[in-house]
């Protein structure tokens, strides 16, 4: 299970604030340095893999420690903070895996409508596949309201546009870029949450005919020079 596939699913224990933060550089607190990275990435794979299995809430330290083969121990050193500072970070790594796996087929795109729907696919079909998150969504529900309640939710979108928007700035305006990158996030959540019949964001032609219907409309006349 690659990591640009596993960040939706735990980035919901990580307040919209701290996902924020990712683009400023600033992780939240981190894994304690002292731990070895391969540990520590170990542990945090570990999580991804009992969330696909028993979810958030069930999963438990001593759970995520056999998983990884380490002590319970080995775990409180690498994150102080237990069980909220590690799904904290992992949320975080994961969510940043989950942007630059957008950004790579953005940055492969020929113009405007080509960079949207390749984003939207992409995100679409890394939710779709993974377990993880399709648990969480079927199961714990109740962890995604930090991230989408009236004011909060507005941070994700903010989050996308700073960091998906300067990667549209070779086809528009920058203001427009991060306003596109954050609409098509807007056309994402409105379909997650809300799907259209007999539409899948996952299918290359329904991504197109959003696109092209209810999004790229509004850039044609403020082209990047």
């Amino acid at each position: 299970m690659g990591n640009a596939a596993t960040q939706l699913s735990v980035a919901t224990s990580v307040g919209p604030e701290a996902a924020l933060d990712l683009t400023d550089g600033a992780a939240g607190r981190g894994p304690d340095p002292r731990e070895g990275s391969e540990v520590t990435e170990r542990i945090l794979d570990a999580a991804v893999v009992l969330v696909a299995r028993w979810g958030v809430t069930k999963t438990a330290l001593a759970d995520i420690a056999k998983e990884a083969g380490c002590s319970r121990a080995t775990v409180y050193r690498a994150f102080p903070g237990g069980k909220t500072h590690l799904f904290e970070s992992l949320g975080l790594r994961e969510l940043g895996s989950y942007h630059q796996a957008i950004i790579e087929v953005v940055d492969l795109a020929e113009d405007l409508d080509d960079a949207l729907i390749r984003g939207l696919v992409v995100a679409t079909r890394l939710l779709h596949d993974h377990d993880a998150a399709q648990f969480i969504l079927q199961h714990e529900p109740e962890l995604l309201l930090p991230f989408l309640g009236f004011n909060q939710v507005e941070v994700v979108y903010r989050l996308t546009a700073m960091t998906i928007g300067p990667h549209l700035e070779r086809f528009v305006v920058p203001e427009r870029a991060a306003w596109a990158a954050e609409w098509c996030a807007r056309l994402f959540i409105t379909c997650l949450f809300n799907p259209p019949a007999d539409t899948d964001l996952a299918r290359v032609a329904d991504a197109r005919h959003l696109v092209t219907t209810f999004l790229s409309p509004a850039f044609q006349s403020v082209r990047a020079s």
